[in-house]
């Protein structure tokens, strides 16, 4: 009998984005704006990729990162969780990617007591 095929999935990890953006409910936070800084963790499989040792085979993790650079410095929102979601969406336009987790940091949240952060983070994959 043939063993089961191994279906783990790996893992890219784009960590600490930092880029100026103007998300907020406050106007303040619209018309100042504040860095965000976003980690992205992408499940996929690589081993085509690694097989081959072909860039186009996997995530290029530059190009990832400029495009959700582009999303977190553009149109304003509200709310973190919307952009986050935006983030997600981006990151499973790729279709190699099946599942992808995304936290937004927000460490200037005018929340009134002093707090060292705030995130959100959510869990996105292919239906």
């Amino acid at each position: 009998m043939t063993p089961p095929e191994v279906t783990q999935l790996d893992r890219i990890s784009l960590l600490g984005l930092r880029v100026y953006g103007r998300h907020g409910v406050l106007p303040r936070e619209r018309a100042d704006g504040q860095e965000f800084v976003v980690d992205a963790v992408l499940w996929l499989d690589t081993r085509p990729a690694a097989a081959a040792d072909d860039l186009r085979l996997t995530v290029d993790y530059g190009g990832l990162a400029e495009r959700l650079a582009g999303i977190i410095s553009g149109e304003p929102l509200a709310l973190i969780e919307t952009l986050a979601d935006r983030l997600a969406t981006e990151c499973l336009a790729d279709g190699r990617v099946c599942e992808v987790e995304i936290t937004v940091h927000k460490p200037d949240a005018p929340i009134g007591p002093p707090c060292a952060d705030v995130t959100v983070t959510i869990l996105r994959g292919r239906t």
